[in-house]
């Protein structure tokens, strides 16, 4: 098996320690699991790593974007985890989680005068600007409530992560941050510092996602400190803070190398430990940003199979009861998965297939040149593993279908978020499916955006059943 809380018990597939073939009679399909004691043991990986190889100031950020729901912040909170939001929607979902805004880091390339301002409403800790435009934003609004207001810069080192194209984000041409290279990260930097209520305390980068190639973060650590070290030399400015992003790769099918957290973080930690010693600066205090590497292999999602069709000398189909809309990754990147069927696999896989989805579109697919039991049918039970990242997060509801449940495993099963009972064309769960709730916030309002019933939904900030009902048009 790909991931060691994969096993398997009278030929059915067992997560968590659970067997899905159940988990699906008992919840319907399609339907989202996620391994709690996982994500904490990824998040133990990270901290523990960091603290060895960093010292006690560096720190983990989870990248809220990978998956987020209240649940998720209360976990990060427990395991002393920070976080990075892009969104009012992330910052409303971690308030009610309890979770302490001071602790989170800001990202997004084009922040709203609203996210702004809803985000010092509640104490956000720091800004990670990408751009002058959000400089003079966050001074404009920091001026007008009388405060100094941290900040980091995200910058671009011009770096190719060999990664899905979509998902490269540090190269110099990126949407992202200001280029080291053109001479605008020091442009951007001279003019933060010259604002009274705006207090830099460092800079960030994010070279990509989904990256396995080995010196990726260290030539990424080495460039930032370079510049760090001229900006210290020539404006007489010292980084305390370097955020280098996220982006570690997690196995999605067994061609994929298992990645070693803590080798993978010492081996920054010497990176940038060697380029301060050679540059004769001090070293920051270092943050790094996962997400897929924390939540990726505690996901697992389970459909049922509804046809299987068969095209002599072409190629064979097997549909299931999702699709595109609770997983858009192969659509969007030709993304890897492995695909199981829950209940044979005690059965030769031998069948060729292509494993697509129940929407209107021939890109509906959630992987191809799957080898199956020769005897899949109706009614099986198909998992596909390592879909704990940007699964859910990314859902749809498009051809008007509801968004997946996630039950979260193991001990006491919770379903945090779910489809309605007697939804036409959707799953039916055996027995009603709640919400988990929290505190409101402080202040206790939505920004006006969440006020939309579609951001509403998105942040799961409604029951169940009024999410479905209210949340499309009536026409």
């Amino acid at each position: 098996m790909i991931c060691d809380n994969l096993t398997v018990s009278n030929g059915r597939l067992l997560f968590a320690g659970q067997d899905t073939v159940e988990l699906a009679r008992q919840y319907g399909t399609p339907l989202y699991l996620m391994d709690e004691d996982r994500i904490r043991a990824n998040c133990r990986v990270y901290t523990e790593a960091f603290r060895r190889h960093f010292g006690p100031g560096a720190r983990p950020l989870y990248a809220s974007k990978a998956n987020s729901f209240q649940r998720i912040y209360e976990i990060m909170r427990e395991e002393g985890m920070g976080i990075d939001v892009v969104s009012s929607g992330e910052i409303y979902t971690a308030l009610r989680a309890g979770y302490d805004l001071g602790q989170a880091y800001f990202h997004s390339n084009n922040k709203t005068d609203e996210d702004i301002r809803y985000s010092m409403d509640h104490g956000i800790g720091y800004f990670v600007a990408d751009n002058v435009e959000e400089i003079k934003a966050i001074e404009a609004e920091a001026a007008r409530r009388g405060i100094k207001q941290r900040v980091l810069l995200r910058l671009t080192p011009g770096i190719d992560p060999h990664t899905y194209e979509a998902i490269a984000t540090g190269k110099v041409d990126s949407k992202f941050g200001s280029a080291i290279e053109t001479g605008q990260a020091e442009e951007i930097t001279l003019f933060t510092l010259r604002q009274p209520h705006v207090e830099l305390v460092g800079f960030h980068c994010h070279v990509g996602s989904q990256v396995f190639a080995e010196d990726v973060f260290e030539r990424a650590a080495v460039i930032m400190l370079e510049f760090a070290a001229h900006m210290e030399k020539a404006h007489g400015y010292q980084t305390r803070q370097l955020d280098l992003g996220g982006g570690y790769g997690v196995r999605y099918v067994e061609c994929d190398p298992v990645l070693d957290v803590d080798a993978k973080v010492a081996q920054v930690a010497a990176a940038a430990k060697g380029a301060c010693a050679r540059l004769g600066i001090a070293l920051p205090e270092i943050h790094m940003e996962p997400g897929r590497s924390i939540v990726g292999d505690a996901g697992l999602t389970l459909y049922t199979v509804g046809t299987v069709k068969e095209i002599p000398g072409y190629k064979n189909y097997v549909s299931v009861d999702g699709g595109m809309p609770d997983n858009p990754r192969f659509a969007l990147y030709g993304a890897s998965y492995t695909c199981l069927l829950a209940n044979k696999l005690d059965q030769p896989a031998e069948f060729p297939c292509s494993v697509v989805g129940r929407c209107c579109e021939s890109g509906d697919i959630i992987q191809e040149h799957v080898l199956l039991p020769g005897s899949v049918g109706r009614g099986d039970i198909l998992a596909v593993c390592t879909t704990g990242a940007y699964n859910y997060s990314m859902a749809s509801n498009y051809n008007r279908l509801p968004r997946p449940p996630i039950v979260m495993l193991p001990g006491r099963q919770r379903v945090l978020c779910g489809s309605p009972p007697g939804v036409p064309g959707g799953s039916v769960p055996q027995r009603p499916v709640k919400t988990h709730k929290g505190a409101a916030p402080p202040g206790g309002l939505l920004p006006s955006s969440l006020l939309k019933m579609c951001f509403r939904q998105a942040a799961g900030l409604l029951e169940p059943f009024e999410r479905f009902e209210k949340s499309f048009d009536p026409a």
